[in-house]
């Protein structure tokens, strides 16, 4: 991470234009603002809970610990920094009312968030091949997902991102800018900022979907071929039980894998088509704070595997604060603000 934004820095006798941007966010209205704060701080902290469960759940939990919900934890991480990215600075903002932002700011802001966008993109191609293996190979998918391979998929995706993290930074550092830049979105958008700039971008635009073409379509490419081979697998097992098992095994992952590239792609599609910015303020809201939201809630719910080391990991937790820790203390307080909240995470799980 501190390479993305090293290498996004600008020196300051190289910079022309404007030195700072101005985020519109998404209204100017004074009695909507208490609503958007808490709306938006109600959304990161619901991420930020159920994304750091899921990675406690998986790290605690020996029965866990394959290459499966390996990847899944490292899902969760990048939610938690795609999150991190944009949602702290429209609460900060709104607190503070000052939404300004510098050129240097806004340019890691920008690394940041290609960098966890694409990481999200290709691990959720990792997790396609895995499953493809799972399916299509299970005799020898010990052997073929080994804990080398495994390590050597996670770093190769964090490079790949990283590139393309790096790609979009520098060609946003060549644009030049005028004075009184205002940006209507809630964050440094690649395509609002090329809107913006003083410069010719016709040569950008085509280097930005060439990135787009490469760094979107590979990881698109490849899981839908994961998932036409696995399909193809699954109507050659005889049992109706077993396919539904095996389906059942892909449910959460392709779910999630339609909500990030179906909400991606409409967000992209109508900054397009719509002329109004504001709108595609309110559509990159899905996007890049709801998806990364929705995701724990997705693969917990939906697997039971999950759902147990969560019950494990909050059986824990109570008796840590409850029992080690004295009762009139705060630490003791919230064991027993645990156990109700345990109760309640058990009787919706079980619902579910």
């Amino acid at each position: 991470m501190a390479t993305a934004c090293c290498l996004c820095y600008v020196e300051p006798q190289n910079l022309t234009g404007a030195l700072e941007f101005l985020l519109l966010g998404f209204s100017d209205d004074p009695e909507l603002q208490p609503v958007i704060f808490s709306l938006f701080l109600s959304m990161y902290l619901v991420t930020m809970l159920g994304n750091l469960l899921i990675i406690l759940a998986i790290s605690s939990d020996s029965c866990l610990h394959t290459p499966m919900y390996l990847f899944l934890s490292i899902l969760s991480l990048a939610d938690i920094g795609f999150t991190c990215t944009t949602v702290p600075k429209v609460i900060l903002d709104i607190k503070t009312h000052n939404r300004l932002i510098s050129r240097v700011g806004c340019l890691t802001q920008l690394s940041f968030f290609n960098l966890f966008g694409c990481l999200d993109s290709v691990l959720l191609t990792v997790m396609a091949y895995d499953r493809f293996v799972a399916i299509c190979y299970p005799l020898h998918y010990p052997v073929i997902m080994n804990p080398r391979l495994c390590s050597l998929l996670i770093l190769v995706s964090f490079l790949i991102s990283l590139l393309d993290s790096q790609l979009h930074c520098l060609m946003m550092s060549q644009l030049t800018f005028c004075i009184n830049v205002e940006i209507p979105h809630f964050f440094c958008d690649p395509p609002q900022l090329l809107k913006l700039s003083c410069n010719d971008t016709s040569t950008n635009k085509i280097f930005m979907y060439f990135l787009g073409a490469i760094f979107g379509g590979i990881p698109v490419s490849g899981i839908l071929f994961s998932y036409t081979r696995i399909v193809s697998s699954i109507l050659r097992v005889p049992s109706t039980g077993g396919k539904y098992k095996a389906f059942s095994t892909c449910g959460s992952h392709l779910s999630v894998v339609c909500l990030f590239y179906g909400t991606g792609l409409g967000v992209y599609l109508s900054s397009a088509v719509s002329r109004s910015p504001r709108k595609g303020a309110v559509d990159s809201v899905i996007y890049a704070v709801i998806v990364p939201m929705l995701n724990p809630f997705i693969y917990s719910l939906r697997n039971r595997d999950i759902k147990r080391a969560l019950q494990r990991l909050l059986n824990r937790l109570v008796i840590f604060f409850t029992y080690l820790l004295p009762p009139h203390s705060t630490a003791g307080s919230l064991g027993f603000m645990l156990e109700d909240t345990r109760e309640q995470l058990v009787y919706l799980l079980h619902q579910r």
